[in-house]
């Protein structure tokens, strides 16, 4: 009987972390490929067996080209990323690594966008009435 089982979670938590923090020196500073630069690395999510990592990542450039050329450089360079990572990471299973573009801060921008412009709209309705 594993007595551990209750710590399990908190363990895929740290190795989820370790994993971004990783990922983000290994392409900030090992990777060459020139389509790969200025990402953010937001969220490593693990599988309980630790032989997938999807990680979310953001990036400055956020149009749809630069996005998919991104994404065609790090999976292209997955397999020399994932070996690095395994040099890295004392765990039992070094995870294949998934790419997956964060959307979540474009969807924060034009949020508070929409929440500004209606504040200013309601401002502008109090002070004509």
């Amino acid at each position: 009987m594993a007595k551990h089982s209750k710590s399990i979670p908190g363990r895929m938590n740290r190795v989820a972390d370790q994993i971004q923090r990783d990922l983000a020196e290994i392409i900030a500073y090992e990777l060459k490929d020139p389509r790969v630069s200025m990402i953010t690395i937001t969220e490593v999510q693990v599988t309980p067996d630790y032989a997938h990592a999807k990680v979310f990542f953001t990036m400055l450039p956020d149009d749809p080209v630069a996005v998919q050329n991104t994404l065609q450089g790090l999976r292209k360079a997955s397999g020399f990323i994932r070996g690095q990572l395994g040099h890295r990471l004392t765990i039992h299973t070094t995870p294949e690594v998934h790419f997956v573009h964060d959307t979540s801060t474009a969807r924060g921008i034009e949020l508070s966008r929409l929440i500004d412009e209606a504040n200013a709209t309601r401002a502008k309705d109090a002070d004509e009435a």
